[in-house]
């Protein structure tokens, strides 16, 4: 596994930042590919606009779990605005980049973060984010 992939993404894969579930979240977000069977669960607490705590339950492959680990990492700390500016592209670049095939994993991520805050908003303001809809889960290739 290690030889396709970079020492940050190894790092994350080893000792995952921001793991488990949380009591009493403010969002939930639960994504996944049925096919390939990367499912990611991120669940988010939000105090005056800003993501004070983050954690996530991720069952597929390394990367699935590396990249869950880095978007946690990416939003903890910041404004809902700026955590819904969170891409894949951001994240594997984060991560010193990803495979072409494992690609699918940061895009998990990426909308993993934002149904967490699609929830959010859904129990807070009663509307989610605008023209957000979960794919069916990415292309996977593994």
């Amino acid at each position: 596994m290690a030889a396709n992939y970079s020492e940050k993404v190894m790092e994350h894969f080893r000792n995952p930042r921001n793991v488990g579930e949380m009591e009493n979240p403010d969002g939930v977000g639960k994504v996944g590919n049925p096919t390939c069977g990367d499912i990611m669960e991120m669940y988010i607490k939000v105090k005056d606009n800003v993501i004070t705590d983050v954690k996530f339950k991720t069952f597929g492959c390394g990367a699935a779990i590396a990249t869950s680990s880095m978007s946690t990492e990416m939003i903890k700390g910041k404004t809902i605005e700026e955590a819904l500016k969170l891409s894949n592209r951001a994240v594997a670049d984060a991560l010193g980049g990803l495979p072409p095939v494992k690609m699918h994993c940061s895009v998990l991520a990426e909308e993993a973060v934002k149904a967490a805050i699609d929830d959010y908003l859904k129990k807070t303001t009663g509307k989610g984010l605008p023209g957000f809809k979960p794919s069916d889960g990415p292309i996977c290739e593994h």
